[in-house]
């Protein structure tokens, strides 16, 4: 997700190999200010960067950990506001109200939906969002199939204005005790006199405790322009930006806070409904170091995992036990954790691998779909007991799946193999092993001072 910002401070850092090389330095800070213009860093956010860190750097003595420091320092500042709320915060009396705006074609009511769940899985709110994007042909039932989809509580009515939907909205929320209320409003290709009048009567009805701007990352600086705008017409909380796992570089988000003056809130990182994810300045500089985000990780793992059952699970693998209802569920269990990539971008040192692993989707990927046809074909005791797979079953199995008996054979090898080493793994010194394979899987990572 910040592949490049990344890259551009590794090799940075890796210019500065002697203490007291202010030559080094120079040639240290030279190639990064190009990397950052290349990556789309607003070119004022970057000679105030550049100039902070030499500075701070000289100051406390040329080297690569007083360089790795200032670099922190400065990443932290630039992204962060003073007193301005980190993530999502609630509103003394519920229901927190938000009002979602921007422009057509930003991934506005998509974004609606991922924060509805983000709301509903993590923070465990009873949450109710409201249709209030009426310009847009099919943006009501794109909203339904959504909250469907998340199993979240929809205001809509096609033949009504959007303020009346948001009245109705606000009133069925203040009756029914919800805790927080999403509108999607309408947007509009370009900024125009009419999106900019009926936002103004939303909000005047809405009187909403947040104004989240959804600006597209892909549209680089206009998304910063487009915010501004908005922040001067209409007035913002705060930004989310969506289709971050598209962009590379990711320089607007490094500097859209400074340039706008209004927290970057969320980011957009994947299609599915878990890809949103909470903009803190101080984790999203760990990731940038590429030193990953642990404290996210921990807290979309334990919001999708409940402990009892992990706690279970943990027996079972230790005792050699796991089996295809056991996969199944772990199954379900990962798909509420979000894209792989954004996984393992979170973990310690292993950028390069989710680098590599690109936009793999494990749900859809042709071995997991080959296991759920087989196991769509087996006894619920075959599920059970994978022992209990002698020729005459395989076989049964193999039609049932469309698969030949081959195929079946090497699954159930996998899957013998796989249990065998999460049982290795679960064991005493498991969790030292499992750092050595990352290790060699991917090449170390992250850079040298950096927590790991």
């Amino acid at each position: 997700m910040f592949d490049t910002l990344t890259d551009s401070f590794k090799n940075a850092i890796g210019k500065i190999r002697f203490h007291d090389d202010e030559k080094a330095l120079k040639k240290a800070t030279a190639e990064l200010k190009k990397s950052l213009l290349k990556a789309d860093v607003h070119h004022k956010v970057v000679k105030d960067l550049i100039s902070s860190v030499e500075l701070e750097t000289k100051k406390n003595g040329v080297g690569k950990d007083n360089f790795l420091r200032a670099l922190q320092n400065k990443l932290t500042d630039i992204l962060t506001i003073e007193g301005a709320p980190k993530g999502f915060t609630f509103a003394s009396k519920p229901p927190t109200v938000v009002l979602m705006i921007g422009l057509q074609g930003s991934g506005k009511t998509t974004t609606t939906g991922k924060l509805a769940y983000f709301l509903k899985e993590q923070k465990k709110k009873k949450v109710l969002v409201v249709a209030a994007d009426l310009q847009r042909l099919a943006a009501v039932e794109q909203l339904r199939q959504i909250t469907s989809q998340i199993e979240v509580d929809l205001v809509a009515d096609e033949n009504a204005k959007p303020e009346e939907i948001v009245k109705r909205g606000l009133e069925k929320a203040e009756k029914e005790l919800y805790d927080v209320v999403l509108i999607d409003t309408a947007g509009r290709l370009a900024i125009d006199d009419e999106l900019m009048d009926e936002l103004a009567r939303v909000k005047e009805v809405a009187q909403p405790d947040e104004l989240f701007y959804v600006a597209d990352a892909m549209t680089g600086q206009d998304a910063v322009r487009t915010a501004q705008t908005f922040k001067e017409k209409i007035g913002i909380t705060g930004v989310i930006l969506t289709k971050f796992d598209g962009d590379s570089k990711g320089g607007v988000a490094l500097g859209l806070t400074q340039q706008v003056g209004v927290p970057l809130r969320f980011i957009g990182a994947g299609e599915k409904m878990p890809d949103l994810e909470q903009f803190i300045s101080d984790r999203i500089v760990s990731r940038l170091m590429g030193a990953g985000d642990v404290e996210s990780l921990a807290e979309k793992a334990a919001a999708a995992i409940d402990p009892k059952e992990a706690k279970r699970m943990t027996q079972k693998i230790k005792k050699g036990q796991f089996n295809f209802n056991d996969f199944l569920e772990q199954m379900e269990q990962m798909k509420k954790l979000g894209s792989m990539k954004s996984l393992l971008g979170m973990i310690p040192g292993m950028g390069n691998m989710a680098k590599q692993i690109g936009d793999l989707d494990m749900e859809n990927s042709e071995e997991v779909r080959t296991i759920k046809a087989m196991v769509a074909s087996m006894t619920p005791k075959e599920r059970e007991n994978p022992d209990l797979l002698n020729n005459t079953r395989k076989r049964r199995i193999a039609a049932g799946a469309g698969l030949d008996q081959v195929q079946v054979n090497r699954v159930l090898k996998q899957f013998k193999n796989a249990a065998k080493i999460a049982k290795k793994l679960s064991g005493k010194g498991g969790m030292k092993q499992m750092q050595d394979m990352m290790k060699q899987m991917q090449g170390g990572g992250g850079f040298p001072g950096m927590p790991r």
